[in-house]
């Protein structure tokens, strides 16, 4: 995919109403891939009120109608799913293997679980004397992160479009071209003009506008809780609903009856995904103390064994991060945690031996990590894992519920009951018990304490696209 030029609105490419553009770099090698418009607070205006226009038709649509338009957008996107792996291992450094089953094909799949979940959604229901009706809240502002673009676009617009909202996306200025693949597909599957928009832009001034603008009746972020709580500041001035999916430093604990090797190698490879650039990775390691110095050695040899390289070359296990502000800044990490006394069992501040052209941090393990360092606290996005000792499993429930996070957690015991039991106490919004299983596009995502306000996927994601209204009949 060559430059763009354009953006989507009312149904057609349009021509931005500035000449600002923005480039898109290679992670890899830090070359421009591409250009794509930086769009205005006039854009923007645009976008919406093509959106405001759409609404009352799109809503009143009947179910069948819009899921018709869902099924051929969900061939769209079937049909674009190793062009979208392989823009986003470009953007995002993700390996391109598993770009395209992850990048591509789960988007996809996405919005394949909301057309089916809509053909059995109560949306009507009795409750005593009145029916319960579900609406379309209205407008959405969708605004998603570089990490896994098409992912979260998905997220929101499988949600909202089969709700009967209608919608303006605003994609990260860092990975934007998979929001235009999407727009491309949207086009071609015959939606109403205004249903679906696109603006990219800068969020200081495309995603500003769009979450202010008073046209706009929800907000779905996806991105640091920094910005979230910025996003959540300018919709409360006109207490517009808003969903937040932010940050997370989840825990994985490992109890001390389980397969020790197996734990910890999951562990680290569930951290390392995507380069550490998952808000649910797993990043700090919980393991009883008498086993602390082996978790530690099985974490180096993992860690060790992963092959560091081009994420479009076959074999590559870890590809670069995304830009180099994020680099720079998952190495300060790395030398933070040197400077705060734990134990770099692994990796480091340089560059991998043979990259110092791209955006390459090497895969890092910590061990000897107290729950009071910054390295412990803060959410590094980037393959750094953290180990800390626990003295049993109700400390590790502590250090693990500690966090001023709660997206994501992982339990390991051969003991299936004793794990639940454990992961019942953690709060965070999803937990894997015994092992990681593929990913639930049906489960609700989201997070406890500043992981985020609402869910995103299934039932409970749907309905944040909606209204309730109760009908007291004769």
């Amino acid at each position: 995919m060559g430059d763009r030029t354009q953006l989507y609105v009312g149904g057609k490419w349009v021509e931005p109403a500035g000449p600002d553009t923005i480039t898109v770099v290679n992670a890899a090698t830090e070359e421009p891939l591409a250009s794509v418009p930086a769009g205005s607070r006039e854009d923007v205006d645009r976008a919406v009120a093509a959106a405001r226009d759409a609404f009352d038709g799109w809503s009143a649509t009947s179910l069948e109608d819009r899921l018709a338009c869902m099924e051929r957008l969900h061939a769209g996107l079937v049909d674009r799913i190793e062009d979208v792996g392989r823009l986003i291992a470009e953007e995002v450094g993700m390996p391109l293997a598993s770009a395209t089953v992850i990048q591509g094909g789960v988007p996809a799949a996405i919005v394949k679980s909301f057309i089916d979940l809509a053909r059995v959604f109560p949306w009507e229901e009795p409750a005593g004397a009145s029916t319960i009706v579900r609406e379309p809240v209205g407008v959405a502002a969708a605004i998603t992160p570089w990490n896994y673009p098409l992912f979260q676009a998905a997220c929101k617009a499988g949600a909202a479009l089969t709700a009967g909202c209608t919608m303006v996306l605003k994609p990260s200025e860092i990975a934007p071209r998979a929001s235009f693949a999407l727009a491309d597909a949207v086009h071609e599957a015959g939606f109403p003009p205004g249903v679906f928009n696109l603006v990219s832009g800068h969020g200081p001034v495309a995603g500003e506008a769009l979450v202010a603008h008073p046209g706009v009746d929800m907000v779905s972020f996806t991105g640091s809780t920094a910005t979230g709580r910025r996003i959540a500041a300018l919709a409360a001035q006109e207490l517009k609903r808003v969903t937040l999916e932010l940050g997370g430093k989840s825990a994985s604990l490992i109890l001390d009856d389980a397969d020790l090797e197996e734990a910890v190698d999951a562990t680290v490879r569930q951290t390392f995904l995507n380069s550490g650039q998952t808000c649910m990775a797993w990043s700090r390691l919980i393991v009883p103390r008498p086993y602390h110095d082996e978790a530690a050695r099985i974490a180096r040899k993992v860690a060790e064994q992963l092959v560091v390289g081009d994420p479009l070359a076959e074999g590559t296990d870890i590809g670069p991060v995304a830009s180099s502000q994020h680099r720079d800044k998952v190495r300060r990490y790395i030398r933070l945690g040197m400077e705060e006394g734990a134990t770099l069992v692994t990796g480091g501040p340089e560059p991998p031996d043979g990259f110092d052209r791209g955006y390459y941090v090497r895969p890092t393990v910590f061990a000897d990590v107290t729950n009071d360092m910054s390295i412990a606290i803060e959410e590094i996005f980037g393959p750094v894992v953290v180990i800390i000792p626990a003295e049993d499993d109700d400390d590790a429930v502590r250090i693990a519920n500690e966090s001023a996070y709660g997206l994501h957690g992982a339990v390991f015991s051969r003991d299936k009951a004793r794990a639940e039991r454990v992961a019942r106490r953690l709060r965070t919004g999803q937990v894997d018990v015994c092992g990681v299983g593929g990913f639930n596009v049906a489960a609700p995502f989201g997070g406890y304490k500043q992981s985020g306000r609402g869910r995103e996927l299934g039932r409970f994601g749907l309905e944040e696209y909606l209204e309730v209204k109760a009908l007291a009949l004769p």
